[in-house]
């Protein structure tokens, strides 16, 4: 189809503006629910100030730390040539992930009490959908905003995507920062409850006697849902702009195969994929209805398959009018949403109540909490293996459907230009699902939050009948988002890495192919860079974990002394000072923010600077090496703790209060640490390490100490 590029431009800023207002519409019918009877109202509200005093000061310390590096971009690059444009993309990059991340967070904790009052009259499914239109709230608002801000640049920089770079890497340090602040928040404090609470007090989860209790709740939307829609913002613009920012490298490289003469729209396409996202979305969040007899997860899963449908349906027509109708370029396109499948599934059977996995850490529990720790470890490790196999595959065949751009019936090798553009598209067509996948996760903290609502408020049991199994889900929604995350990451670097090539040559003054010859492992400097890189992941989660000990440490103490100190709590007499627990786990997690973000921005720099590009390089390989597997063994094998917990829960192994369920709460607090904090902020520090790279190789190509 002949548009222009302004046309296109326009349709892709129209597509942003109908998610944004259809985010809004149903925002608007959200908040017309019943919020319960006073007691209902005030924990919600407890809860609500709890998160947005703590949103507030992260904010205020990232904005702070954002300004900074915004002057030292602009300097570093000059005022009067890139770096204005730079650091202008950068600041916009962190309000975008920021603002992604506030409106999840925002629904989330007014949706939550809401669902309680649902889930009080009794019907699951009404409970369920009125849940997940919350979460679609979410979901359509962090893809438009993100669709809305790329298009919005690439029209401001003429099209210019070497200097959209700038808002790649603000992107990426918000995500690093919210998933490491709300992480090391929600876990502290959820470990801690649990700990004093379940094990020690004997109470059960969400006890209205706990002093924990709302920072635990707080925590689910400040960690589940601030961290989790800063990510995928983060998440959207890197893939997205990682498949443009390829096309033009490769567009513009002499001596590459001329793919703008081929395929004009080659830049805007993963855009115009993505504008199809928002419609396939919507489609799909009009397709969860609990239908007589349907499962929770079947519900969910029926707006999963309608958004995969519509969006393949969509990237057919797509390549047809825009892309020539390039059958390579369909397929390699299509993988994305295959590999995307693939690890759902694959997430839904380690992760699922229904399944072997979790049955085999509940079983392990009646021993003690070691075998569930060990068993639980296992199912982490063996869970990397399928996903490994899926994106290895997915994207050799993305990688050799777009290099043999006339068909498959030509003998010579896939052109390498053209099959690493292939690869950038893969992963952009896993956007055509973001939308529906932050709807599906964003479920999970609403209902956790309802059933903490539920059992503070003192409901019937009737409705926690319904917000438990709604919760249990929930922890397989957030693992799949997670897994399907790190996919997503692992795709997008590749093509990051691929990019950062092409402008390492192009600052050298070389030949690409000059360039990618020194990337052996006869190279001391590659093979120096690939260690310090596999280890980067292992270092950088080794805080984390810590942090959150610190964390809970403190909780359990603060915790333990009200018991002590406060006459009558467990007796229901007295009234716990939830306000000091809030205030310190607050406290806590913003102190211990700073380090991982440090090691996340330095390593890159200092092993760029220091050693060179070739070594540059490798450290980008390596993170991703280790990474990937690392992430998926800490959010799957969490995940599977944390439900092999609630399947006991549900009556299996004795039930509450058995042994085997407290050994099952040590494998939840284990697997706490790594599900929602260590294991997801590698997404974020992956990206991080990329896009800083590919900002400042300019400067390292010059000033390197070793040289190239």
């Amino acid at each position: 189809m002949a548009l222009s590029n302004g046309e296109l431009e326009l349709l892709i800023l129209l597509a942003s503006v109908a998610g944004l207002l259809y985010a809004g519409v149903q925002t608007a019918l959200l908040l017309r629910e019943d919020e319960g009877d006073e007691r209902m109202r005030e924990i919600a509200a407890a809860i609500r100030e709890g998160a947005v005093a703590f949103l507030r000061r992260e904010y205020t310390f990232v904005f702070i730390v954002a300004a900074i590096l915004a002057v030292v971009i602009a300097v570093a690059f000059g005022l009067s040539s890139s770096g204005g444009d730079l650091a202008i993309g950068f600041i916009f990059g962190v309000m975008g992930s920021a603002l992604a991340g506030a409106v999840g967070m925002l629904v989330s904790i007014r949706a939550n009490v809401r669902t309680a009052a649902h889930a009080r009259r009794g019907k699951l499914g009404e409970t369920l959908n009125y849940a997940f239109r919350g979460g679609s709230v979410t979901g359509l608002s962090v893809a438009s905003l993100a669709l809305l801000e790329l298009v919005g640049f690439y029209w401001a920089f003429s099209g210019n995507v070497l200097d959209m770079v700038g808002v790649l890497f603000g992107a990426s340090l918000m995500s690093l920062f919210a998933r490491v602040g709300g992480g090391i928040y929600t876990k502290g404090a959820d470990v801690g409850t649990d700990l004093v609470g379940k094990v020690e007090a004997g109470i059960p989860e969400d006890d209205p006697r706990n002093p924990g209790v709302i920072a635990d709740n707080v925590g689910d939307n400040v960690g589940d849902c601030a961290g989790m829609a800063a990510d995928l913002f983060e998440t959207y613009v890197v893939t997205a702009l990682a498949a443009m920012l390829l096309a033009y490298l490769i567009g513009n490289l002499s001596g590459a195969t001329p793919l703008l003469s081929l395929f004009p729209n080659a830049i805007l396409y993963p855009l115009l994929v993505c504008a199809w996202a928002i419609v396939s979305t919507i489609v799909g969040t009009q397709c969860v209805r609990m239908r007589a007899n349907g499962t929770i997860m079947g519900t969910l899963y029926q707006g999963l398959g309608a958004t995969t449908a519509v969006g393949l349906i969509g990237l057919y027509i797509l390549d047809y009018y825009f892309m020539s109708g390039n059958l390579g370029i369909f397929v390699a396109t299509a993988v994305g949403l295959i590999v995307m499948i693939l690890i759902v599934i694959v997430t839904d059977y380690f992760t699922s109540m229904r399944f072997g996995p979790v049955h085999k850490i509940a079983e392990a529990s009646q021993a003690g909490a070691g075998p569930t720790v060990i068993s639980g470890l296992s199912v982490g490790l063996e869970a990397t293996w399928i996903p490994g196999l899926v994106i290895v595959t997915g994207t050799l065949v993305a990688y050799a459907a777009a290099g043999w751009f006339n068909g498959f019936t030509t003998s010579h090798a896939p052109d390498p230009f053209l099959g690493l553009y292939g690869i950038g598209l893969a992963a952009a067509s896993m956007l055509s699902v973001t939308g529906m996948i932050i709807s599906i996760d964003a479920f999970g903290p609403i209902t956790d939050n309802a059933g903490g609502i539920a059992e503070m408020a003192k409901l019937p049991e009737s409705a926690r009948a319904i917000t438990d199994p709604l919760d249990a889900v929930g922890n397989t929604t957030k693992a799949i988002t997670k897994g399907y995350a790190i996919g997503s990451a692992v795709l997008a670097a590749l093509a990051l890495f691929a990019a950062y090539t092409f402008a390492t040559a192009s600052k050298w003054g070389h030949p690409w192919g000059d360039f990618t010859s020194l990337l052996t492992l006869s190279q001391p400097l590659v093979l120096a860079g690939l260690v310090i890189g596999a280890l980067l992941p292992f270092f950088f989660t080794s805080f984390l974990m810590n942090a959150v000990g610190i964390a809970a440490e403190k909780m359990v103490f603060e915790i333990r002394r009200q018991f002590r100190e406060i006459a009558g709590i467990l007796e229901g007499k007295a009234k716990p000072d939830y306000g000091k627990c809030v205030d310190i786990v607050t406290l806590t997690a913003l102190q211990q923010l700073a380090v991982p973000a440090i090691i996340a921005v330095a390593t890159p720099l200092a092993v760029g600077f220091i050693l060179g590009p070739v070594a540059l390089a490798g450290l980008l390989l390596g993170a991703i090496l280790s990474g990937f597997p690392l992430a998926i063994t800490m959010t799957t094998g969490g995940a599977a703790w944390d439900n092999g917990k609630k399947f006991i829960e549900s009556g299996h192994f004795g039930g509450k209060r058995s042994e085997a369920h407290k050994a099952a709460v040590v494998g939840d607090t284990v697997g706490d640490a790594t599900k929602d904090t260590a294991g997801p902020a590698i997404n974020p520090l992956i990206k991080v390490v990329n896009t800083i790279s590919i900002l400042f190789i300019a400067l390292i190509v010059a000033h390197s100490v070793i040289g190239i």
